[in-house]
């Protein structure tokens, strides 16, 4: 009798392993340009699939309510200290599943249900979990939404502060997954403080940027800080929680036993493996090369013709308004696939479409950033963009830049290793 144990998995699920194989093709072969994706190295890889997924942890360490956790502790352990070290901050929890699950436990550490808050609007650039109506921060909670400005793109303080003092939130809510430009950190505190809310910043999307020293760091003024692990900062999927002392252990017991049990141990310990590669120096290189990247393809997707919200980016992500040139952002994600480039369609402030076709797509440049790739790359993809959105009707031509991208592409492998693909055509 074969042993479970040792199969491989092609031997053990072979459908698993085929999807699993055409999904490192399509990494390799394509251009991965959502902006909260990004690639991670080897080791965190390793440390993702490694054997601590069998082991329950709950609690914390020195705190554990099972056994044989002491090398658990050693991990979470890293990975705390080392989050300290990159961001600063009072007190660190590691263990959130994601970064949803990260807001969820913040707002329970300070929150009531019924309580106010008060978030980026997600048409504006804001995200589900700061309270839209189909999230659980829209139903546990009375959300209220501040906006950006009409005729700049950008959020207006003062317009912010008016709301505030409105509205009263106990919960201020800063970040969100689509918003290109600079956050008044200080001045969100100030408000928050004048009307009497607690000032929690989602740095999800830019806490990459903040630990490569290239973007201002909210932790100073928030009171709570959560982030993803992913994106910009390249670790595993999940979240983090940072926040000062006086919250520790309402956080804590917001995350657990309040929003989750044990641990994932293995993503802890893959957590750990991407907080020691940001403290290293080349990931400050990488860091400002991914924003530097993102103003090279924002200004040269604007000298193609294409609206910029907010007229550039300060960080890794812009929005082009493509439903100025009369394509809906649904139809620039399909065509864009097809030619090999992975974006998402994305609501635009003030957008007059549904969000399943929206006015928009979201462009990224982390991974690009990740496999090597420099401003001349980012200026012949503005140009296989541009092109693929003016023939989005004619698969071959899609077809033709699908081959020249793939092309660009194997000059930036993404793995050293890359298995053949079994079942090529399933």
């Amino acid at each position: 009798m074969t042993d479970r144990i040792s199969l491989t998995l092609a031997q053990a699920d072979p459908d698993v392993a085929a999807a699993v194989d055409h999904e490192i093709l399509r990494q390799h072969e394509g251009l991965e340009m959502i902006a909260s994706e990004n690639f991670v190295s080897e080791a965190v890889l390793e440390a993702a699939g490694s054997i601590f997924t069998n082991k329950y942890a709950e609690g914390y360490p020195g705190r554990r309510y099972y056994g044989g956790c002491e090398y658990a502790d050693v991990v979470e352990n890293l990975a705390r200290d080392r989050a300290r070290q990159i961001f600063g901050g009072d007190h660190v929890n590691v263990q959130p599943h994601s970064g949803s699950q990260a807001n969820a436990s913040a707002y329970a550490a300070v929150l009531q249900p019924g309580d106010t808050i008060l978030g980026l609007d997600l048409s504006h650039g804001g995200h589900l979990t700061h309270g839209h109506r189909l999230s659980f921060s829209g139903k546990l909670y009375r959300p209220t939404f501040y906006q950006v400005r009409r005729d700049t793109e950008l959020i207006d303080y003062d317009e912010l502060e008016a709301i505030a003092e409105r509205e009263k939130p106990k919960a201020i809510i800063g970040g969100g997954s689509a918003y290109p430009r600079l956050w008044d950190f200080a001045r969100m505190r100030q408000i928050a403080d004048k009307v009497g809310a607690v000032y929690i910043f989602d740095m999800a999307h830019i806490a990459g940027l903040v630990a490569g020293g290239v973007h201002p760091s909210p932790v100073p003024h928030a009171q709570i800080t959560t982030t993803t692990t992913h994106k910009t900062l390249r670790g595993p999927r999940a979240g983090l929680i940072l926040c000062e002392q006086a919250l520790a252990a309402a956080v804590d017991k917001a995350v657990f036993p309040g929003q989750q049990g044990g641990p994932l141990v293995h993503i802890v310990a893959a957590k750990a493996v991407a907080f020691g590669e940001a403290l290293r120096p080349e990931f400050r290189t990488y860091a400002a090369q991914t924003v530097a990247n993102a103003k090279v393809l924002a200004a040269a997707l604007q000298q193609a013709g294409f609206r910029i919200v907010s007229g550039g980016t300060d960080n890794h992500l812009m929005l082009v308004d493509v439903f100025e040139k009369g394509i809906l952002g649904s139809e620039a994600e399909l065509a864009l696939g097809k030619a090999g480039i992975t974006v998402n369609k994305n609501t635009i402030p003030y957008d007059t479409n549904p969000p399943l076709k929206a006015s928009g797509i979201r462009v990224g440049t982390p991974a690009l950033t990740t496999r090597g790739m420099k401003e001349p790359e980012m200026r012949q993809i503005a140009v296989w963009i541009a092109k693929a959105l003016d023939q989005r009707n004619d698969d071959a031509a899609l077809e033709r830049i699908r081959g020249e991208v793939a092309e660009l592409a194997s000059r930036f492998p993404l793995y050293a290793w890359r298995r053949a693909p079994v079942a090529v055509g399933v």
